[in-house]
This record gives structure tokens, sequence and C-alpha cells, in this order.
């Protein structure tokens, strides 16, 4: 769609859709399927072996945290390849709003600071990578799909809503 259609359209421009086809979204799919590849293969390599040589509270904190790592990435990559498919025009993005809502991006990501200090230096580095990859999907999903939300949900009149509140009210008190 050119430029001169959505002026003319007088349609708003989704951020979404321009950010899914931006060189930054590019950058943040690459970086973020490469922090995935580079964590699978510390895991099964170098991590397994590490994970072996550590004492009992270091390999259950271990196993937690690498766990914990494992299911970040693998929403991230959800949420990167859902929106690669609007990039490359499977979906719209109406589409991939809907199917987002499967991808958990949780908010609350607790971790323990003393189990975090048992960990091999390499898995820490990891998982604070994922967390920041996470915080930043984080805020462009909210960006996208609030935009998205606001573009398609039908105006409401704030004076016919606080009118209805009243009404209600006043029914409520006959009642």
């Amino acid at each position: 769609m050119s430029e001169k259609s959505l002026i003319s359209d007088n349609q708003p421009v989704s951020f979404g859709e321009k950010f899914a086809n931006s060189q930054a979204f590019a950058e943040l799919f690459r970086s973020g399927m490469a922090l995935v590849e580079e964590t699978a293969t510390y895991l099964d390599g170098p991590g397994r072996q590490e994970s072996k040589k550590l004492a009992r509270a270091a390999a259950l904190a271990y196993a937690t945290e690498s766990m914990r790592l494992t299911t970040r990435l693998m929403q991230l990559a959800s949420w990167l390849l859902l929106h690669r498919a609007v990039k490359e025009g499977e979906m719209s993005l109406a589409q991939a709003n809907k199917e987002k809502n499967k991808v958990r991006l949780s908010a609350t990501d607790t971790h323990d600071a003393n189990n975090m200090g048992l960990l091999p230096e390499p898995l820490r580095t990891l998982i604070e990578r994922s967390v920041t990859l996470q915080n930043q999907v984080r805020r462009l999903d909210a960006t996208i799909h609030n935009t998205l939300t606001e573009m398609t949900a039908p105006s409401i009149n704030p004076v016919e809503h606080q009118l209805g509140l009243l009404k209600a009210a006043f029914e409520a008190e006959q009642a």
C-alpha cells in the first residue's frame, strides 16, 4: 500500500505493520532467534557438562533456571515468528493479535538472587539477555497491539457512557 493511498483513504498508519516490515524488526528477529540457538547450544553442550559438576543446591537452581530460560525463549520465539508471518503477508496484524494471546510474555519473572549466584556465569548471562529481550518484546507488543485495539475499537461517546451509568443507577434505585 503506498503512502498516497494511506493519505487518500484517510486511514491511520498501523505501527505494527510498519514495524513488522522494518529493519529494526529484522534485527530484533535475527538477534532473538540467535539467542534461542545460542542457548540451546549451551544447554546441550557446555551447560550440560557444567551442571554435572554442581553441588546439589546449585544443580537444582540450574535445572529450575534453565527450564525458565527455555520457556521464556520459546515464548519469545513464538512472538517473533508470529510477527514475521505478518511481515511475510502470511497473516494480518489482526490475526496475529488473536494468535498472540497464546503467547505468554510474563511480566513477572522472579529470580532468587541466592540461586542466581550458584549458576555458572554463561547461564546467568543468557538469562539476563533473555530477560532484556523479553522486556523489549513486551514493550513492542503493548505498543503494537494496543494501537491496533484502539484503531479497531468502536469509539464510545463519553457523554453517552456517563448517561448510561446515570440511567443504570436510577433504574437500580427504582427496583
